[in-house]
This record gives C-alpha cells, structure tokens and sequence, in this order.
C-alpha cells in the first residue's frame, strides 16, 4: 500500500446511500448489500450525467468518527447534481486528502488498507472519504483501488 497527498477539486457523486456503523459487522453487511443493490437495480443505468463509469464508495456525515455512525453512497461522478432521481442521492467533495492506493484481492486489499487508516495518526478531517473503483482496474484477484480520506487543511 502507497499513500500520497492531494486535493481535489469539487466533485459531484449520485448514487444510493446507506446509514451504518463499524461495529458488529454492520458495516460490511449493509455496504455489501448496497453494492448487490446497485447492480441487480441497474443504477449505473439511471444516474444522469455521468462524466464516467468509476465507482465511488462514499463515507460522509459522520455522527463523530469512523466508530460512529456515517453515511455510505455508492456511485458515480457527475457533472451537476441540478437533477437527482428518486431513491438517490447527491454529495459534493472536495479538499484536502491523504490518498492511499490498494493493489491485491477484493474486499480484502480495500479493508486492510482502512484498519491501516484506522490504526493511524492521521489528522482526519471526517468531511467525504471514498474508495474509487476504476472499472478497467477491478481484477477481484488483483485490483488497484484509491482510498481518498479527507485530511484537516
């Protein structure tokens, strides 16, 4: 695993959510559902102007900090959020990010590396962290993910 420091600028994301905790296997059941959910539903299909096809795994409005509650949003970027449909939501990010890259299997690589961010010193800013999944890069067996986590300015 390699981390990096970055900004980026606003980026708009619209897909589906969920409200969840890391605590008693929550986390995993109902992010991995909202990922079955996503695809069984076609939601890549109805999210409107998508500037591409990557995936975003959100965590944003967090109750406190990573053991506390948050919300996940599964999508994709955007140019605008002047039309989101039903059932979805949209989220802007931006800022300052620690960004660490994921090489190996799925979901394995992807959560070391956040027990890795959880265990560290941090200076977290709990604003928009996301996962991105860049199609042409999700081998389940050999993957290549960035983990984007919002850092204090």
């Amino acid at each position: 695993m390699t981390s990096a420091k970055g900004t980026l600028a606003t980026t708009y994301i619209i897909g589906i959510s969920v409200r969840t905790i890391n605590q008693d296997k929550k986390a995993g059941t109902d992010i991995k559902n909202l990922w079955d959910r996503f695809f069984a539903e076609g939601i890549m299909d109805n999210i409107p102007n998508k500037v591409s096809t990557d995936l975003y795994n959100v965590y944003t409005n967090y109750q406190s900090d990573h053991l506390d509650w948050y919300d996940c949003i599964l999508g994709c970027r955007v140019s605008t959020l002047d039309e989101i449909p039903d059932g979805m939501v949209g989220i802007m990010a931006d800022g300052q990010f620690e960004i660490f890259t994921s090489r190996g299997e799925l979901p394995k690589s992807v959560l070391d590396t956040w027990v890795h961010i959880w265990s560290s010193d941090l200076k977290r800013a709990y604003r928009t962290d996301f996962d991105l999944y860049q199609l042409d890069k999700m081998d389940p067996a050999n993957a290549v993910v960035t983990t984007w986590v919002s850092v204090e300015d």
